[in-house]
């Protein structure tokens, strides 16, 4: 194995705390999560003691409001802290992302009685959330969606099924979309469900070629009933409730992609620095050198691009396009980095003895996750175009 240890990334960081808040999540990060990584994703174990740790310590709830038990940090922050997880273990960085995922519609669009009652635990309680938008029908067309939510008194029933859930079946809450009126987006509404309640239950994790020890499975509600009072937001509302959240969820799986490629780049490094063909280290030959170059500038663009749709963000400027740019690059940028990685480790990167392997089969997911990269190429398109013909 290569001996040669990375540098951590020279970040901008807008303060000293922000800066404090890295140095934990690195030492979090090299003594709680990396050295495990491998055995545990092959092994496909999740490790839920670890977010009680990461809840213990302020991570779950960082671009939230302290009044509630966030940290208050903006979003480029966050966003950074993602990255930095991811790099140790994706399973753990897209964990965090889709926790925050699922607290956004809460925390933007609850009622001060709703949040007064359940962002809280939410947050810094130990609680690990879930988002359920995509149904085995309805995934890139997520307004076609078929769960229903149906009237009863003061309640709603809940049936239906919803697909690709990250923390599916061993959530503590679910934020789920159901329809509750006509066909299309706007008879849609979001609602804040216990991962107790009567009637859920989860489906075996599906099989999947990296990020094994993720659960995603479909979770099925069967007649589950919630009272009105966590209803989020308003009748039909959901949809654009939905939306808001993927706006910000999409720079998480950029951060996180970035974090992965990272991560790619360092160990091809580290290889290429200590592997001596021909009498000397590989990294000498320019074509390997030229391919680590092309790597770094990958990343630093990237990293970039989702750092200036978090600074928008932060400023409460428009930034759905940029979100979708950086998910796009970054991702793309991912999937480009961790293959060439493994082509510079050569026959080794194909072995799980190293892990870029791991890594660019990691990569693959965060291109189709959140919205395709072929959906993001859409929403760029329609703010530059306008809408499609129909």
């Amino acid at each position: 194995m290569p001996d040669r240890a990375p540098q951590p990334v020279d970040r901008q960081l807008p303060t000293e705390e922000a800066r404090d808040l890295i140095s934990l999540v690195r030492e979090i990060a090299q003594r709680e999560i990396a050295p495990y990584a491998a055995e545990e994703e092959d092994a496909g174990r999740f490790p839920r003691e670890l977010f009680g740790l990461l809840s213990e310590s302020g991570l779950l709830g960082l671009p939230y409001d302290s009044e509630h038990g966030g940290g208050d940090q903006p979003y480029e922050v966050y966003l950074q802290v993602l990255e930095e997880l991811a790099a140790a273990r994706l399973t753990v960085g897209l964990g965090v992302s889709v926790h925050s995922l699922a607290c956004h519609a809460l925390a933007t669009y609850g009622t001060k009685e709703q949040q007064v009652e359940h962002l809280p635990a939410m947050l810094g309680g130990g609680l690990l959330g879930a988002y359920c938008l995509s149904e085995p029908s309805s995934g890139s067309d997520a307004a076609s969606l078929r769960t229903k939510a149906v009237r009863d008194g003061d309640d709603w029933v809940i049936t239906g099924t919803k697909a690709w859930i990250t923390h599916g079946g061993i959530a503590d809450f679910y934020t789920v979309m159901a329809r509750t009126g006509g066909e299309g987006s706007r008879g849609i509404t979001a609602f804040l469900v216990p991962g107790d309640a009567e009637g859920i239950s989860g489906a075996a994790p599906e099989k999947k070629m990296g990020m094994k020890g993720s659960p995603t499975a479909q979770v099925h509600f069967d007649g589950v009933r919630v009272p009105d009072s966590r209803r989020l937001g308003e009748e039909g509302q959901g949809f654009a409730i939905a939306l808001s959240a993927l706006d910000s969820g999409r720079l998480g799986i950029a951060a996180c992609a970035i974090g992965v490629a990272q991560a790619a780049l360092d160990e091809a490094v580290a290889y290429a620095t200590s592997r001596r063909q021909f009498g000397r280290p590989i990294a000498d030959f320019q074509g390997l050198r030229f391919m680590l170059a092309d790597m770094a500038t990958r990343i630093e663009a990237g990293r970039a691009l989702y750092l200036s749709a978090a600074r928008l963000r932060d400023a409460g400027r428009p930034f759905s396009k940029q979100a979708a740019m950086a998910k796009l690059l970054c991702t793309d940028s991912a999937m480009q980095v961790t293959t060439d990685a493994v082509q510079i480790l050569g026959g080794y990167g194909y072995t799980a003895d190293f892990p870029a392997e791991r890594y660019m089969r990691e990569a693959k997911v965060l291109q189709i996750v959140e919205g395709t990269n072929q959906i993001q190429r859409m929403v760029i398109a329609r703010h530059l175009a306008g809408p499609e013909s129909r």
